[in-house]
Parts: C-alpha cells; structure tokens; sequence
C-alpha cells in the first residue's frame, strides 16, 4: 500500500478542516492514511484556491493559511499538462469542468484513485473514483 497514489478531492480535504458532518470522521482517516505515509496523497494544484475561497466562510485569513499549511505538509500538490487540460476541454462527458481537471491531475501522478464525496460525477473519469469511506474499507481489507 505504500505505493499506492491517491489524489484527494478538495471537498474530502474540506470535509476534514471544518469536521463536515456527517464525512469527517473518513475523512480524518484518509488525511491520516497520507500523514502516515500508508498512501501518498496528491492535491490538484487548483483546489488549493478552491479550499481557499470557501474555508473564508468558516475562519479568517491566519487560521486559513495556517490549515493550508497543515495539508500542504500531508498532500503534494500536482497540476497537469497543458495537452491534458487541452483534452479536458475536450471531454464533454464530466458535469463539472472541475472534475475533469482533477482526473487529469490525477492521471498526472499515476493515482490509482481519486477520493472524493461526489463519484457520481467522476463516472466518466479515467481515474476510478472512490468515497473515503469505501476506499478505507477497501484498504483495511488489504492489511
């Protein structure tokens, strides 16, 4: 397992920081499985400001930098290729634009998985997506 690559979605990532009810305690567990080493964990460059814009809802700018802080330690940020955002332009199939670019983040760093709360929305993706709660009951499985 410690060869798997996950990239993790910024609503699991936020779902963590704001202890979102009722994922956060699988969402604990995946920043956790990344913080470990069991995984490595990828964050798509674009989230970042994504995690950003919404967590000003929630805390002021120092509790912000200081929480992006905390995951950009656990999570290496990736971003992808100007031909793969070029092709996901093209992949009209995805219902949100932004999922199409994480899958393509994704594919960047060879994820077996992209971990998120909204797979119904990565149907098309070329990275299986999967909850945090299946992907944890998948890995403890496995040990």
């Amino acid at each position: 397992m410690k060869n798997m690559v996950v990239l993790v979605d910024a609503n699991v990532i936020l779902d963590y920081v704001i202890t979102r009810e009722p994922y956060y305690q699988d969402a604990y567990k995946i920043i956790d499985m990344c913080y470990s080493g069991q995984v490595k964990g990828y964050l798509a460059f674009h989230s970042v400001s994504v995690i950003w814009y919404v967590l000003r809802k929630y805390m002021p700018d120092s509790e912000r930098r200081l929480w992006l802080k905390k995951i950009l330690q656990v999570l290496q940020v990736t971003g992808t290729s100007h031909e793969s955002v070029l092709k996901a332009v093209d992949m009209d199939d995805f219902i949100d634009f932004e999922d199409c670019l994480q899958d393509r983040c994704a594919e960047s760093v060879n994820a077996q998985y992209i971990i998120t709360n909204n797979v119904k929305d990565f149907k098309e993706s070329v990275i299986t997506a999967i909850t945090p709660h299946d992907f944890d009951k998948m890995i403890s499985s496995i040990k």
